[in-house]
């Protein structure tokens, strides 16, 4: 059976490898994310790679948006067999600072629209009795950072999410789990200077930061039938920056 996933933020870093690897492991995949142009240019890869892309604009600040690209979704490829709930956005500053509108666009984001995105899948789901839902979350989420107050609860929040609905859905045959990345690079660690790259490595048992592709290859395994008894997990890809 050809599977289907939804992956947001997919236009670059985490969420383009995601899409690229599950591409390889022969999924359809659906690319959301607010620019269409980069997403076009993820789906010629896609493509390239002999599978089937389809791409929608999303905005996970809009609860309209979110139910717009599930359904567009669902009506190209008839299903949404996995979502990888990955968009995600920082707005960083100290607690004492930190303005309103950044603590609530943050949250919005990177933990409300990911729970959007899951109420518009999880029904076809049930019904069908298999899913699965992969949630991006971050070591930010597990051991905090000063000046992203609003970025960890967010990401902890996908944490918490995480767990309450593998106890929801577990019945139904739907895995849910969490995948929470070090320090990758990506747009958004690539505007630390080199000294605060090479600071950041040293705490880093191997002795690097990690890549895109580290990430996407523990997604792909949740999405797999290899990963069946496994729900409500957290898995680090974190090089041994973090350890519980």
């Amino acid at each position: 059976m050809n599977r289907t996933a939804l992956i947001t933020g997919a236009s670059r870093g985490i969420g383009r490898a995601c899409a690229l690897d599950l591409a390889k492991a022969g999924i359809r995949v659906a690319l959301a994310a607010r620019q269409v142009e980069k997403l076009e240019e993820v789906a010629a890869e896609v493509r390239a790679a002999g599978a089937e892309a389809f791409v929608t604009a999303i905005d996970m600040a809009d609860q309209a948006s979110i139910k717009e690209a599930v359904g567009k979704t669902a009506k190209e490829f008839g299903r949404i067999d996995i979502l990888v709930n990955n968009a995600g956005m920082t707005k960083d500053g100290l607690a004492l600072r930190m303005k309103p509108e950044d603590w609530n666009s943050v949250l919005q984001t990177n933990l409300t629209g990911a729970f959007y995105c899951i109420q518009q899948v999880i029904s076809p789901m049930v019904r069908e009795r298999w899913g699965r839902i992969v949630n991006i979350s971050s070591v930010i989420g597990e051991a905090g950072n000063a000046g992203q107050a609003n970025y960890a609860a967010s990401k902890a929040g996908l944490i918490g999410l995480t767990k309450s609905l593998a106890q929801e859905l577990g019945s139904r045959n739907i895995t849910v789990n969490a995948v929470a990345p070090g320090f990758i690079e990506t747009d958004m660690t690539s505007v630390l200077r080199d000294d605060q790259k090479e600071r950041i490595t040293q705490g880093i048992p191997l002795g690097r930061i990690g890549k895109p592709e580290d990430v996407a290859a523990a997604v792909r395994f949740l999405c797999s039938e290899d990963a069946s008894y496994i729900t409500g997990s957290v898995i680090d890809v974190n090089g041994g920056m973090y350890m519980r």
